[in-house]
């Protein structure tokens, strides 16, 4: 055997394995920046046009990430970023919400029971059978139906001031439950104080540790569904329906205690909207709990957003995965 050419192909195949290795690398790379991006979509459910945020790689375990109100999946924004690289994340705008239609009134039914209907029809569309619920205020409503249908594809619950038990509506929900006992105009004006500008950065900033640290970007954001037309006619009639969610906690609570899905709370303790005491009767339900209470309002996120991340990683690692 010629020792001249062997050696040279000794560098060929050298060369070889390392443009094929670098090549590789490179491919990776891709993938995973591919898998981290965040891709804004719309897609038609029942004749609605559903926004989403869409993060991460379906070959990982996806977290649906229900908002509350008065926002949208804009409250997201921060942790879908945080987690992609871990998980693949989704995050619908309801209808009337967010970057979502405003059907109206007359030809959709704006009701816990209806968003439930969508959300469902939407995870079902996207093909998504098995996934986590990262429920927050609306969300709850909205996840626990869902939850409560479809009790084999929920992995787990991720709970951030999200209620399921008549302890937690306490002096805020006074003016709301006046109104459940009588529509008018009259009950209704303190509650259309909830979403002008004041009162709707005032959900963001009350609290809160330091208010400066909280943009006004959220409010803006949030403000620009809320005057739309007709809007604040639909959000003072989820208002109204909010008393439909009610009588079905216990049965929710049946649901906690017959399935044991292993749940998360990440609470703001200091929110007076949904307050810490709507948190511990999980407790006495759920038998694999992560229970933390956080010195911060009701948008947690805003300002203890890298902390809860931690804490889902953490909790899917060692309780879900």
């Amino acid at each position: 055997m010629n020792t001249k050419q062997t050696f040279y192909d000794n560098i060929l195949v050298k060369l070889t394995l390392v443009v094929l290795f670098s090549a590789f690398l490179m491919y990776g790379a891709s993938l995973r920046a591919e898998d981290t991006s965040v891709k804004y979509q719309t897609i038609e459910i029942n004749g609605v046009n559903i926004f989403y945020r869409e993060a991460g790689s379906r070959q990982r375990p996806t977290l649906v990430l229900l908002h509350g109100f008065p926002t949208s999946s804009h409250m997201f924004r921060n942790l879908i970023s945080e987690l992609s690289s871990e998980f693949h994340l989704i995050a619908p705008d309801y209808p009337g919400f967010g970057n979502s239609d405003q059907p109206n009134m007359e030809s959709f039914e704006y009701s816990f029971e209806n968003l439930a209907n969508i959300m469902n029809d939407f995870l079902e569309y996207k093909n998504i059978n098995k996934y986590s619920l990262y429920v927050m205020d609306y969300g709850a409503p909205i996840g626990y139906r869902i939850a409560n249908r479809h009790p084999d594809r929920v992995q787990a619950l991720i709970v951030q001031n999200g209620n399921a038990y008549e302890e937690g509506l306490r002096e805020f929900w006074d003016p709301i439950k006046k109104y459940w006992k009588n529509n008018s105009q009259e009950n209704a004006a303190p509650l259309a104080e909830f979403i002008t500008p004041d009162g709707v950065r005032w959900q963001y900033t009350h609290g809160v540790r330091n208010a400066e640290k909280i943009s006004p970007d959220n409010w803006n954001n949030d403000l620009i569904h809320l005057m739309r037309e007709d809007n604040p006619n639909i959000q003072l009639q989820l208002f109204y329906d909010y008393q439909s969610n009610v009588p079905l906690y216990p049965a929710w609570q049946a649901y906690f205690r017959t399935h044991q899905p292993p749940t998360l709370i990440v609470w703001g303790k200091n929110d007076y909207i949904f307050p810490s005491e709507g948190a511990y009767p999980y407790k006495k339900d759920l038998k694999n709990i992560d229970f933390h209470l956080l010195d911060t309002g009701h948008f947690a996120l805003e300002e203890d957003g890298s902390l809860i991340a931690k804490h889902i990683r953490n909790f899917m690692n060692e309780r879900v995965l």
